[in-house]
């Protein structure tokens, strides 16, 4: 292992420093002048102990740069990149153009793989005109110096500095290779537009990788790291072709390009893309639902300087036909009476749980609150489903077990509660079947059902289906008197679809770093949790929701399909969530400030269109796919 630089070492490097400066600058006053009042300010062993805490430059193998993390759909197309300041994705030199190199030494560091960390000449150079200023007007930096004032020094320009900086330049030059240096050099330097690294900067100002830069573009970004936004293509073109043309005749007077070569590069157009830096997300209620787990699983810092990989279960497409769902039936109800300020849509891939589109709300830009995981507003009669399922699994009932429609009243702490039917209090319908209670959405039955089996069991039901949002055993429960999510009732629904097989829903897939560890696997791992007979039966009874005669025909898309209505008191929140076997998908409407939507509103009306929308552009060129028959499933 290297041993840390003695005392004794530094004083010989400052010494052969010093000295190197004198003799470059062929003797002169000024040689002379800066050795005597190095000595004079407490000489050469001084000097040497002055630095002596200068910065391990050993701590730099195990260095890694502030990376921005990056984000894609399920097929790998990217939705956004997270990052703090630094807007970086690591390159290694291999995956860099050749022309990028030789342009970068070429205006920045010609005699890079001679010297070993300082160029004397260019220090005497650099001397002489900052004696004659007075002050520090000009450098001398090599790549490794400017590497190490970037990573370990402050910019004051000061002779110390300067000095500390010459000094850690020969320590690194003593434990990395040139290429190495080089490497480290063009991942860290700034380029503009919040851009650190060449393959950011590749991918912002040519929309290419660095390995495919050529030469027209290699001197361009070279020319920039001297003053990235004064000749920035983004903001002054003609700027940038003067500089360019300026690294460009450097490269042929070190005989290192033709002068056809440099002709031709310079009038080369430049196909300029854009900032990548800050960009919006192309599907920002996602990247902000992933954003927030991942901070919660790896932490800020992780996540906007890890350089971490995360590929989300969304599909791209889906997630556009979900946007535009909502955006036209908004306008669409808002022209029918609706007197709704939001709608958000869930939809779950049933066979692995995937969350396949994830809208929050009508316009991001107006409103940020991701109302698709973020809200919890009551399903009503949508809640129903857990109830009837509970019943059937007990194997106590079927659907032509009949349930009295007739008023009943329970005691409850402080009084007593009357359920009633959506028609009011004289609308009954006496002994009616479950799948016909179920079907017309009768409350009275949901409510005699929920007692009979058990409130504890419903909601054990909910939990093993994913949904953790507060639940109390309240008589109310089985009319959705709770608050639940979009996507706890597309993913539970999603279990229904299955027919009984459920994985975790989740939003991301696989997480890696920059390197390709896995740091996240989120494979479904399906399990039956359901019974098969008593879930396949209750899809045989919801489908018939959207049959004629349902409360949600207007769900109707002419394939199979099942799913139930959900409709609050005083129209506060309306839904519809339903299922194919591809797809589940929970559409809510409503008020943030649950206002009521108006006298008649009903989720098979408002709610049932929107999810219809989706569903009919999301399986436009999907199969029709049909449900498991209950009839080949043991009754419990």
């Amino acid at each position: 292992m290297l041993q840390k630089p003695k005392p004794q070492n530094t004083k010989a490097i400052a010494r052969s420093f010093l000295l190197g400066v004198a003799k470059a600058a062929g003797g002169t006053v000024l040689g002379i002048t800066m050795i005597t009042s190095a000595v004079a300010a407490g000489g050469l062993a001084g000097l040497a102990f002055s630095f002596r805490n200068l910065p391990d430059v050993r701590v730099l193998r195990d260095y890694v740069p502030a990376e921005t993390s990056y984000v894609y759909d399920i097929k790998g197309r990217l939705l956004t990149s997270l990052h703090g300041e630094a807007n970086r994705e690591i390159a290694s030199l291999d995956q860099v153009s050749p022309e990028l190199k030789l342009a970068v030494l070429a205006i920045e560091d010609s005699n890079f793989y001679r010297h070993q960390g300082l160029n004397p000449y260019s220090v005497a150079r650099a001397a002489l005109t900052n004696y004659r200023q007075g002050g520090v007007s000009e450098g001398a930096s090599t790549l490794t110096m400017q590497l190490v004032k970037n990573l370990f020094l402050t910019r004051e320009r000061t002779f110390s500095r300067k000095l500390a900086e010459a000094i850690l330049a020969i320590r690194v030059e003593q434990v990395f290779s040139k290429d190495e240096i080089l490497e480290m050099y063009l991942n860290n330097i700034y380029w503009g537009h919040n851009n650190y690294g060449i393959q950011t900067a590749a991918e912002s100002y040519f929309n290419k990788s660095a390995a495919e830069l050529n030469l027209a573009e290699a001197a361009t970004l070279a020319g920039l790291i001297q003053a990235p936004e004064q000749y920035s293509p983004f903001l002054n073109y003609s700027n940038t072709k003067i500089r360019q043309a300026a690294v460009l005749a450097r490269m042929r007077t070190l005989n290192w390009i033709t002068p056809e070569e440099e002709m031709a590069a310079r009038k080369a157009p430049l196909l300029v893309g854009r900032p990548t830096a800050w960009r919006q997300s192309k599907s920002p209620f996602i990247t902000e639902a992933v954003t927030r787990e991942l901070e919660e699983r790896f932490g800020r810092d992780k996540v906007l300087q890890g350089g971490i990989r995360v590929q989300t279960t969304i599909d791209l497409n889906f997630q556009r036909m979900a946007q535009e769902s909502i955006k036209e039936n908004y306008n669409m109800l808002r022209r029918w009476g609706l007197r709704a300020d939001q709608i958000a849509l869930a939809a779950v891939d049933p066979r692995t749980h995937f969350v396949k589109a994830l809208v929050g709300g009508v316009d991001y830009k107006s409103s940020q609150f991701n109302r698709a995981i973020q809200s919890r507003r009551q399903p009503g009669s949508a809640f129903k489903p857990f109830v009837y399922y509970a019943a059937l699994a007990s194997g106590k009932y079927t659907p032509d077990s009949t349930v009295d429609d007739a008023p009943v009243t329970y005691r409850i702490p402080g009084g007593v509660y009357r359920p009633q039917n959506y028609g009011g209090k004289d609308d009954f319908e006496g002994e009616m079947s479950l799948a016909e209670s179920l079907i017309q959405s009768r409350n009275i039955p949901a409510v005699t059902l929920g007692k009979a089996v058990g409130l504890k069991k419903v909601i054990e039901i909910c939990r093993i289906l994913g949904i953790e949002s507060p639940m109390q055993p309240v008589i109310s429960l089985p009319l959705g008197s709770i608050g639940v999510t979009p996507l706890e009732m597309a993913g539970s629904f999603a279990t229904f679809a299955s027919n009984g097989w459920h994985s975790d829903t989740t939003i991301i897939l696989q997480v890696t770093d920059s390197k390709g560890n896995i740091l996240l696997d989120n494979t479904p791992k399906p399990r039956q949790v359901l019974d098969p007979w008593a879930t396949a039966t209750l899809t045989e009874m919801l489908q018939g929701v959207l049959e004629p005669g349902g409360t949600g025909a207007k769900a109707n898309i002419g394939r199979p399909a099942a799913g139930k209505t959900g409709t609050t008191s005083s129209e506060r929140d309306v839904w519809f969530v339903g299922y194919v076997p591809q797809l589940a998908t929970a559409v809510w409407v409503g008020n943030d400030n649950y206002q009521s939507m108006g006298k008649g509103i009903t989720g098979g009306d408002f709610a049932a269109p929107v999810w219809r929308s989706f569903m009919r552009k999301a399986l436009k060129d999907q199969p029709v796919k049909y449900f498991p028959a209950a009839s080949q499933f043991a009754r419990p």
